[in-house]
């Protein structure tokens, strides 16, 4: 998973934290935003693609599908050597060079552009396969909202750990380092807790582009948690190709939307005849459809074998339950996400920090 951030500065575990508190850092800082996980006035997001699957009883973070630019770029590389060696060059040998001359080079630029293209094949499709090993071995986190618990699964061993939504530890960072390209910034969202019994970190991290979208991030667990979204299609980039009633998963519907949408844009005048006419030349390079129905296929696969990775006991706590057994958020959370809400209301212009810390006061709940 592309977005994946191990590298990000870690959250201290020697004390403890709540939603609003803040730890400096060289370059930058962390901002917890649970426990308890209070609503950040930001609007719930998955920029990342960090969310795989969801449905009526339970959401998985950070499990990520294949996309269909892995196989495009694939196709599309192998396309562009073969034409260029087969069309480009033998062209131009022809407008350079006597008839004869021309004819005999051809059969170098023939071998050039078979060899060339199943080289760039074999090295851009091992990539690919490396990150496809991946997926197949990771296990998301599972957010079950009627129970109110998170599980994280333990790859090495299956080992279990249900953890309390409400003592879940979620932060964003901001930093800045110092690199041979100069310096950058960076910036994450990550969930985490501590083992019960070996103290060890068990959490997930992944980038954003902005502070806001890692918040947002958040956001979009928390919001599903607390049913305010019931659907992956509310968390996702508005700007993505893809249509409400989509598989998770991208595909052939990818490619079919995106092209709706280009003729849209098209129709409307946003974009030119000579933007539409390269739009589609890339489209036809990469074989059209067929980088949709690989992604599509790979995808099915990971969904048949992701699922034997989890324990019984995992799937047996995934079932859904009788609506009077759904778990109830505490009062705390109550009282103090009513509290924060007020507080937005009367000046939507401050600082999560400042709305949580005024909203603890007041309901005088100590640090």
């Amino acid at each position: 998973m592309r977005n994946k951030a191990p590298d990000l500065p870690q959250p201290e575990l020697s004390q403890l934290h709540r939603a609003g508190d803040t730890q400096a850092i060289p370059g930058g800082r962390i901002t917890y935003l649970a426990p308890l996980p209070l609503s950040t006035g930001q609007p719930p997001l998955d920029m990342s693609k960090a969310v795989s699957e969801l449905n009526d009883t339970w959401l998985d973070f950070g499990g990520g599908w294949p996309n269909v630019f892995g196989w495009q770029h694939i196709t599309g590389g192998v396309c562009v050597i073969v034409l260029f060696c087969l069309l480009v060059l033998p062209a131009i040998s022809f407008m350079l060079l006597p008839t004869n001359l021309a004819a005999e080079v051809y059969g170098g630029f023939f071998w050039t552009g078979i060899l060339g293209g199943a080289a760039v094949f074999l090295l851009a499709y091992l990539g690919y396969r490396l990150g496809m090993n991946d997926l197949k071995r990771s296990i998301p986190i599972r957010f079950n909202r009627q129970r109110r618990e998170v599980c994280f699964t333990l790859t090495d061993t299956q080992e279990t750990v249900f953890v309390p939504w409400e003592s879940l530890m979620a932060w964003v960072v901001e930093a800045r380092g110092a690199t041979q390209y100069g310096v950058q910034q960076q910036y994450g969202m990550g969930v985490g807790y501590a083992h019960p019994e070996t103290g060890k970190w068990l959490k997930l991290e992944y980038l954003a582009a902005g502070l806001p979208l890692a918040i947002s991030n958040w956001e979009a667990l928390r919001a599903y948690m607390e049913y305010e979204v019931h659907s992956l299609h509310e968390i996702q980039d508005p700007h993505l190709p893809r249509g409400k009633d989509d598989p998770p998963w991208e595909g052939v519907h990818t490619l079919r939307n995106a092209r709706r949408r280009m003729r849209e844009r098209r129709a409307k005048g946003e974009v030119g005849p000579v933007f539409a006419f390269f739009w589609y030349a890339y489209h036809v390079i990469e074989l059209w459809n067929l980088p949709g129905y690989l992604t599509e296929w790979e995808a099915k696969r990971l969904m048949k074998t992701r699922p034997k990775l989890r324990p019984a006991e995992v799937e047996e706590w995934s079932k859904p339950l009788p609506k009077e057994q759904w778990a109830k958020p505490s009062e705390e959370l109550v009282r103090l996400s009513a509290e924060v809400r007020r507080l937005r209301e009367e000046n939507p212009h401050r600082s999560i920090e400042e709305i949580f810390a005024d909203a603890y006061r007041r309901q005088g709940v100590e640090a």
